[in-house]
């Protein structure tokens, strides 16, 4: 067994240059309580642009390896951990008992193998690839939380998801299909609108284009507040900033808006004379559970949803990837196989 491994590590804060793929980075050592997974698949999430340039009040310690996303083989396990045996399939939440973040508070899944609390790991059932599963934590289980958790989706809701290309997004497109809702997805280009289209979206929209509070006037009617029949019955906003103020117009009567996160901005423009008046409930959602990977790995497991991955690549081209999740070229997921051969 080596003392070293490869992985994708940040030393300092700064932009993409500022990883670094290493050779000779130390392999995890066993501890109590803990495994050792032979990672061979971990996704990227918008959070790791976050790590790498770092984030205003939060002091990381560096240096890590990025990677919210871990899913592998159990390659090693300490003698107080049962349950759990060399060879195993796991997915690993990505929080440890202590709420530690993997990639950004301790080592994480852009690596060969990482160390992980017993506790974490969940079986990969069979029928559900590697690569489908290191699509599933971050992501899904936000968008799961959200959109099934909250009980806010009904079938036959129209259901607007604004940011719908990235994971979260088209998470929550594929979720609010499985429950029966219309659902319309937004995307900033036409080839990202057609692919939406092929995941099960109904309608889509441009936003780079058309304003998309004018779209739904144009095709759902403006909100009325004597009427719940025109406008949207769900927005989905994880972006914020100068998408707030036209979500609060485009909601219906009665109307739920789902939110997540504010990849734009977290401070908007609020107006509140149209969450009185129009009895909006504004919805938030916060983070993952166990229940939600479960919930998750059986529904790909039963074919009934089939996470979208843009990309596979190896550890080697791994910052390339995540570029792409920056500059936004991306529809769904970036999938990175560390222990693959290149």
């Amino acid at each position: 067994m080596t003392s070293t491994m490869r992985a994708l590590v940040l030393r300092e804060h700064g932009e993409l240059g500022a990883l670094r793929l290493e050779d000779d980075y130390p392999r995890p050592r066993l501890v109590a309580g803990h495994v050792v997974v032979r990672v061979t698949a971990s996704s990227f999430n918008y959070h790791d642009i976050f790590t790498v340039t770092g984030m205003p009040g939060i002091r990381l310690p560096l240096p890590v390896v990025i990677g919210l996303d871990v899913v592998g083989v159990v390659e090693e396990v300490a003698d107080d951990v049962t349950g759990w045996r060399p060879g195993d399939r796991v997915l690993v939440h990505p929080l440890d008992s202590a709420g530690t973040l993997m990639g950004e508070q301790r080592d994480g899944g852009m690596a060969e193998y990482s160390l992980v609390e017993a506790g974490q790991l969940i079986s990969v059932p069979d029928g559900v690839t590697d690569v489908q599963a290191a699509a599933l934590p971050v992501a899904y289980g936000t968008a799961h939380r959200m959109v099934v958790g909250k009980g806010a989706v009904h079938a036959g809701d129209k259901v607007l998801v604004l940011g719908a290309s990235g994971g979260v997004g088209t998470a929550s497109v594929v979720l609010a299909k499985q429950l029966g809702a219309h659902v319309i997805a937004a995307a900033g280009s036409d080839e990202k609108a057609q692919k939406l289209l092929e995941i099960g979206a109904d309608e889509v929209l441009n936003y780079r284009e058309v304003d998309f509070y004018q779209w739904v006037k144009e095709h759902y009617g403006k909100p009325a507040r004597w009427s719940d029949e025109t406008g949207m019955d769900v927005v989905i906003n994880f972006t914020g900033g100068d998408t707030w103020h036209p979500t609060l117009r485009s909601t219906k009567l009665g109307g739920r808006i789902l939110v997540c996160g504010a990849t734009a901005g977290f401070d908007p423009v609020e107006d509140l004379r149209y969450i009185w008046s129009f009895e909006l409930q504004i919805i938030g959602s916060n983070g993952f559970a166990t229940e939600d990977f479960e919930a998750l790995l059986a529904m790909v497991a039963a074919g009934e949803i089939d996470p979208p991955v843009s990309d596979v690549l190896p550890l080697s081209q791994a910052v390339e990837g995540l570029r792409k999740v920056r500059d936004r070229e991306v529809l769904g997921k970036i999938v990175v196989t560390p222990g693959s051969g290149e």
